[in-house]
């Protein structure tokens, strides 16, 4: 049995006037990318400065207007990165970069030596103030813990009057999803009458959760407690920086912003230290399949997944919310017939609002294709290849086809596994239109208007390479060919279905014949296609492949 005595459940506070789970999110929070901070020092293979470089030129493309470039007093690699993008002038108008440092003199001016000749700059102090990392890690009282972060506020104030750029700050109480809420509370606001913030200079409070260790609704809790009991609130602009410990950082990041936070801090898929933080691709497609500007270019996931795979060298889970390979694929019977139904009625209606069954998201608006959307393996359904067909291809097969068409995919399912739309597309197109042999239809010659009202025909076509000519009469194309083939090959057939359908439209339009005949004498029966721009010429190879596949297939 697991020795679940071991662990307590996190502390709740008691706050019966929480008033989130009425709440809505209404637009979009100010998104703070940490991939090139946060995201790096977790990497086994950190980024060198041309990937760092790439990567941010990326967030910049998307639409941040705050990426923390990194700890350059921690790490030589983040200063030099940060020197870079300051030297090269590669920091946009309307871009502020984002330096971390830990409330220490020394680490402070290292911070202002890295970011000297920058535009716009958010200083970024924290300290750790749970009551575990007070007792065990640095040995403080709660007095010593403010002090130490006022200390530092008072030095980032002082650095400030010697730095040409625009700054802000940013204050950290790590850990405070640990904290006494009286606590972060306390020392939040010791910190934010140090800076005296305004208005036109609102202090960053950010609220990280540094270990996920209760549920997000508890998070949202400590967020909505500390928003509504900080005074000076329209100063302060409120962060969020939860980790995923639990796998609930998108939740806690959500609920926090239905709590009062304005601003949230991640990495563009979750990757961090241990489980990772809050996937910010995740929470900006939540609000965008809510009806909401996510304020961040989505439309390129697969490029942003490419550079990010690439320059991490990470690699997206398949089933990954959004951008994972399989996230928008179906092998359901049930669900292929439902997204099927589902695209076609908003065909049929004209519809602008995306409502697809068990597709939150069109693929399209976030740059996936629809191929991968739906795919056949062992368990679809005979209609399932059907379905594929008229998706991605335009073809909408006669009802007594699909079966035929069915089993034979099922059959491929079941030797390989997975079968992709091109794969089906090859198989109906082998199986139907590329039945020229031994019979191959060439031309035809019709005359129509005679006095008996009859058509006739004159086909040419090869048997096994001889060219051969037959003629034929009926009451239309279609049965004058079929006499003819009946008299030069010695057959007796009968036209049992014919269907046609126009794949395009336009003066280049391609039409598609669905044909089945019956060998009268056995009763066997063969659907035979054809496609061409002349209607009557896709009837012909739709004729000549129903009767190779009847009389000639193996």
């Amino acid at each position: 049995m697991m020795n679940y005595k071991r662990y307590k459940k996190a502390p709740v506070i008691d706050y019966p006037d929480r008033q989130w789970p009425g709440k809505t999110i209404e637009k979009a929070p100010i998104w703070c990318s940490v991939d090139l901070r946060d995201g790096n020092q977790s990497l086994v293979e950190p980024m060198v400065i041309e990937e760092k470089i790439e990567f941010f030129r990326m967030l910049v493309n998307m639409g941040f207007t705050e990426i923390e470039a990194g700890f350059p007093a921690s790490s030589s690699l983040e200063a030099e990165f940060i020197r870079t993008l300051i030297e090269k002038d590669l920091i946009p108008d309307g871009v502020k970069i984002q330096v971390l440092s830990q409330c220490r003199p020394d680490m402070i001016k290292k911070t202002f030596e890295t970011i000297r000749g920058c535009r716009d700059v958010i200083f970024h102090i924290y300290n750790p103030v749970s009551p575990l990392q007070r007792e065990v890690v640095l040995g403080m009282s709660r007095e010593e813990v403010i002090k130490t972060a006022v200390d530092a506020v008072r030095m980032v104030r002082e650095g400030e009057t010697g730095f040409d750029g625009r700054l802000a700050l940013e204050y950290s109480p790590e850990s405070f999803s640990c904290t006494e809420p009286d606590f972060a509370l306390e020392i939040c606001e010791a910190v934010k009458n140090a800076w005296e913030p305004g208005k036109d200079r609102p202090l960053i409070i950010n609220l990280p959760a540094t270990v996920e260790a209760a549920g997000p609704n508890v998070f949202a809790d400590q967020v909505e407690w500390i928003s509504r009991h900080l005074t000076d609130r329209d100063k302060v602009i409120l962060s969020v920086h939860a980790h995923n410990d639990r796998g609930c950082a998108v939740a806690a990041a959500q609920l926090a912003l239905l709590a009062g936070a304005q601003r949230v801090e991640g990495t563009l898929f979750g990757n961090g230290e241990r489980t990772g933080n809050t996937d910010l691709v995740a929470c900006a497609c939540n609000l965008l399949v809510s009806g909401i500007d996510p304020g961040l270019g989505l439309e390129n996931m697969n490029e942003i997944k490419e550079v990010y795979e690439r320059c991490t060298r990470m690699h997206l889970d398949p089933r990954r919310p959004y951008a994972g390979r399989l996230v928008f694929t179906a092998f359901s019977p049930s669900h292929q017939d439902a997204i099927n139904k589902g695209l076609k009625a908003m065909e049929e209606k004209g519809s602008d609002v995306w409502q697809v069954p068990y597709l939150p998201i069109d693929p399209q608006d976030i740059g996936r294709k629809y191929e991968p959307i739906i795919r056949i393996n062992s368990q679809s359904d005979r209609d399932s290849a059907a379905g594929i067909l008229e998706q991605y291809y335009g073809f909408r097969l006669p009802e007594p086809m699909n079966e035929e068409l069915g089993t034979e995919i099922r059959k491929i399912s079941e030797r390989q596994g997975e079968v992709s739309p091109s794969q089906i597309m090859d198989t109906f197109r082998q199986m139907y239109i590329g039945a020229k042999y031994p019979l191959h239809f060439k031309k035809m010659r019709i005359e129509d208007g005679l006095e008996d009202s009859d058509t006739r025909v004159c086909l040419t076509y090869t048997f096994k390479g001889e060219t051969r000519t037959a003629r034929g009469r009926g009451n239309g194309p279609i049965d004058a060919a079929k006499q003819a083939i009946c008299v030069a090959e010695g057959l007796n057939i009968r036209l049992t279905m014919y269907e046609q359908q126009a794949l395009t439209t336009g003066s280049d339009s391609q039409a598609a014949s669905y044909i089945e005949l019956m060998d009268v004498d056995s009763g066997r029966k063969a659907f035979g296609v054809g496609i061409s721009s002349n209607i009557n010429r896709s009837s012909m190879r739709a004729i000549f492949s129903a009767v190779n596949r009847l009389f000639f297939r193996r």
